[in-house]
């Protein structure tokens, strides 16, 4: 068993573009009025809500993460742009199902061979979990369902080439400015190029976060995953401030962050 400690400096330049919760587009579409906050604690709200997986917020997240010293001899580098859109379905009053797909456009040099490089899509993950609309009675949010991996991958080296299915979920806490949870997932692939390595691993991300009055969050986080059958940890971790800020009417946030 081996773990894997590299160093890598994540360009999160974390974009992410905003909709309004359900919510506020039920009232704007003539629903029952509510009593407008002020737009320094909507702004806060609404940074806060980006800091949960399962919030009932129509996103489109950009994260820009650049890795340097990968490949055999440590002098590759490789640039990976995760699409994520996020979109909540209502399912009556009580639930919602929320999707989480990630789509990595890849950018990769000297990763597989010195001089050799690619460019393309990797493969795709789809989360779909099934939440309550109102957290628990003691604070707590939750959602829970299945994950699947799609064989997206556009050249060898940059997808595994297997059709994969796992169980999901994600346990948090929001309370003051700080949002404190985990998000997992277990992936085994099921079927997909014989050729191809099987694969059965793990995704642990544990977070917490602290949002500002001005909007600002500060995060903190890993993205641990373990493959069971080559017995290899790897442990990233994650340093990011975000900035809610608007464009227009168009609410973005934007950010950046180290990864180690």
């Amino acid at each position: 068993m081996t773990v894997h400690w590299p160093i890598k400096l994540a360009g999160l330049a974390a974009a992410s573009f905003l909709a309004l919760p359900a919510q506020a587009q039920e009232e704007a579409q003539g629903g029952p009025p509510a009593t407008a906050p002020a737009a320094g604690s909507a702004d806060q709200d609404l940074a806060k809500q980006l800091s949960n997986p399962v919030a009932n917020l129509i996103s489109v997240p950009f994260q820009e993460n650049i890795d340097f010293g990968t490949g055999p001899g440590g002098d590759g580098w490789k640039s990976t742009l995760n699409v994520q859109p996020v979109v909540p379905i209502s399912l009556g009053e009580d639930w919602n199902l929320i999707l989480r797909t990630i789509l990595p456009i890849i950018y990769q040099d000297g990763v597989t061979a010195p001089d050799d490089n690619q460019f393309g899509l990797g493969d795709t993950t789809q989360s779909f979990f099934f939440s309550p609309k109102k957290p628990s009675s003691s604070g707590i949010v939750w959602g829970l369902g299945p994950a699947f991996l799609y064989p997206t991958g556009t050249e060898r080296a940059l997808g595994s080439g297997k059709w994969g299915a796992g169980p999901t979920v994600v346990v948090l806490k929001q309370a003051g400015h700080n949002t404190v949870g985990l998000l997992a997932n277990h992936i085994w692939s099921i079927a997909g190029s014989d050729d191809r390595a099987d694969i059965s691993s793990t995704f642990l991300q544990p977070f917490f976060s602290h949002t500002t009055t001005r909007a600002t969050t500060y995060t903190l986080n890993t993205e641990t995953t373990y493959d069971w059958l080559g017995e290899q940890w790897v442990v990233p971790i994650n340093v990011t401030v975000t900035q809610l800020t608007r464009i227009g009417d168009q609410r973005i946030s934007v950010g950046g962050g180290l990864k180690y």
